[in-house]
């Protein structure tokens, strides 16, 4: 899957704590600063992952685990006219979060 440039980034009320079977991506593997990790999932019954990285995994980066930042191969947020604080549910594995 060819990805979108960007994320969709989703507030959640409580942190999500990555699986220990994500996928791993190192910043070497792709000429990128970051490493991270993927836990496929589904937004809108379309295939997506959700992206960590290392810091933001360890609370130093960007984001609090209370965010998830979701990589599709579109931009979601035009294709389903997405505004700030729209409720959205995104399905990981038998796991939903809203």
């Amino acid at each position: 899957m060819k990805f979108f440039p960007g994320t969709l980034n989703i507030q959640l009320d409580q942190p999500y704590h990555l699986p220990k079977n994500v996928i791993r991506l190192e910043k070497e593997e792709y000429g990128g600063t970051v490493s991270v990790s993927i836990v496929p999932c589904q937004i809108f019954g379309r295939d997506a992952f959700i992206l960590r990285t290392d810091k933001n995994n360890t609370e130093s980066g960007d984001h609090p685990k209370t965010i998830i930042e979701i990589a599709c191969d579109v931009k979601l947020r035009e294709l389903y006219n997405l505004k700030d604080n729209d409720l959205i549910e995104v399905e990981i594995h038998d796991a939903r979060f809203i």
